[in-house]
């Protein structure tokens, strides 16, 4: 199984990235939606939505980074697109998943659903201007407001040369309420030779093993799921191994918890870093909030966020918050 860590905007940044992969299990990462309009963006504004650029186009782990793009226009995209290349990204994906209401009203995201052949058209058009080295995906999912035609834009893509699909076993219209049609996932893999990936209500172990059997795909992404258990990745990994008796390896001992999370400790360690990465960018108003966005999806998992969440909760001041950090003395760190 390969698994990989879905864009996230205003939450799965770089920062994040390279937090959540440095734990391990994750193989492939997507930057958030870069927004195209009408005219070619400048180097730095591809930079900084993915840094990884300037590091071979890989986190600090070393795990490979996509860059994704937004938009309607297919020859400013793919002009971008040509633009993008010159920094010898991993890969280049297409957003037409995006379900945020100025986003759709601006013709990008998954407005676009409703007309498989611009979809065709944006692929088709990205795919060639770019080398034919660099991957160009696509993230969709299964429609604006029905799924009626998931099987014709699952079809323009790959007509128009995509090397894979994600899909976001949702529409527009389900936002992300529970639960995630994998079924449909299923249906598309009887349209489409192309390979794609399964997303959609990933959060247990059980839950990637079920999706996995639902859909047929070999392939997750993660995003939620991830940043509420950051060990995620690397629990599912493991226990994929330990189906086949293999672990880093070696065959797996009889006492090895498959699906175990990451130790509270780790967790700690890996916030001081994060906090320090978003120092370095983020306004010190806006900081506080960062750490808790994350502490709150973490509640889910663990019982030491929603401790800290609560100490946390009502604290804005970054002094405040370097304090509580120096204070956790975690005995391990990643």
């Amino acid at each position: 199984m390969k698994l990989l860590l879905a864009p996230m905007e205003g939450l799965l940044d770089h920062t994040l990235r390279d937090m959540l992969t440095r734990l391990g299990g994750v193989d492939l990462c997507v930057s958030e939606f870069i927004r195209v309009t009408n005219t070619v963006l400048p180097r730095k504004a591809f930079i900084r939505v993915a840094p990884e650029l300037l590091n071979n186009s890989r986190t600090p782990a070393g795990v490979p980074v996509r860059v994704q793009l937004l938009g309607s226009d297919p020859s400013c995209l793919a002009d971008n697109a040509a633009a993008l290349a010159e920094l010898n990204p991993n890969g280049i994906d297409l957003n037409f998943g995006c379900p945020a209401k100025t986003v759709n009203q601006h013709r990008g995201g998954a407005v676009l659903l409703d007309e498989p052949e611009l979809v065709g058209q944006i692929v088709a058009a990205v795919r060639r201007a770019v080398p034919a080295h660099i991957p160009v995906s696509a993230k969709m999912r299964l429609g604006f407001n029905d799924d009626s035609r998931a099987e014709d834009c699952a079809q323009a893509i790959e007509a128009a040369g995509a090397s894979d699909l994600v899909v976001h076993a949702r529409t527009k219209a389900h936002g992300y309420r529970p639960p995630a049609y994998w079924d449909r996932i299923a249906d598309l893999r009887q349209h489409v030779r192309l390979p794609i990936v399964a997303n959609g209500e990933i959060w247990t172990v059980a839950d990637a093993m079920r999706c996995r059997e639902v859909t047929g795909c070999e392939r997750l992404m993660i995003g939620r799921g991830m940043v509420a258990d950051p060990g995620l990745a690397l629990a599912i990994a493991r226990h994929d191994a330990a189906l086949s008796g293999v672990v880093d390896g070696v065959v797996a001992s009889a006492n090895w918890a498959p699906g175990q999370s990451v130790a509270w400790s780790q967790i700690v360690g890996l916030m001081g870093m994060f906090w320090v990465g978003i120092s370095q960018r983020v306004a010190p108003r806006h900081r506080a909030g960062r750490l808790k966005q994350w502490l709150n999806y973490m509640r889910r998992v663990y019982p030491e966020a929603q401790q800290a969440f609560d100490q946390l909760r009502l604290v804005h001041d970054s002094a405040q918050i370097e304090t509580w950090l120096s204070m956790q003395n975690p005995t391990s760190t990643p």
